[in-house]
């Protein structure tokens, strides 16, 4: 699968808000908005990221479908990395691919990912990209109902 990046467009919002309301996902990635039916507040937050310089939002496309999205976001200095894949195409490196370009694009580093530490697939892609576990802590995860556990990544250079 040819797995490219691009700029998010209005036409992809309605398919990022389908992937987030995947009950399956929302429990693998734990750290979610508490919400993710909730419309208004899906289009306002995807209205934040979009309209923020700061940001680096990307729709993930595979073989030209959108197949999820990528970002790098925060203060500098504590900027993190987060994506989203489709269920129905877990498995395939297509995270991997991703954010593999996402951090090809973005050139400052330290960057920073956190993880549900029992999200074993995740923690691989991140590995793969090169980051490391740098700590663990205890967050409520919206996605679960309760407190988990999550690991902290780095990537430095």
């Amino acid at each position: 699968m040819d797995i490219a990046l691009r700029p998010v467009h209005d036409s992809d919002l309605p398919v990022f808000y389908r992937q987030l309301n995947d009950p399956e996902a929302l429990r693998m990635a734990a750290f979610t908005p508490e919400d993710p039916a909730d419309r208004d507040r899906f289009d306002a937050h995807w209205a934040r990221i979009r309209s923020s310089p700061e940001i680096v939002a990307r729709t993930v496309l595979g073989d030209g479908d959108v197949v999820g999205n990528a970002a790098v976001y925060g203060e500098a200095g504590e900027r993190e990395v987060t994506y989203w894949v489709d269920r129905a195409h877990w498995g395939k490196g297509i995270a991997t691919a991703a954010l593999r370009a996402l951090l090809a694009e973005v050139d400052e580093r330290p960057l920073y990912a956190r993880v549900a530490a029992d999200n074993q697939a995740s923690l691989r892609v991140l590995r793969r990209c090169g980051f490391e576990v740098s700590g663990r802590a205890t967050a409520y995860a919206p996605g679960r109902g309760g407190e988990i556990e999550e690991l902290v990544l780095a990537l430095d250079g």
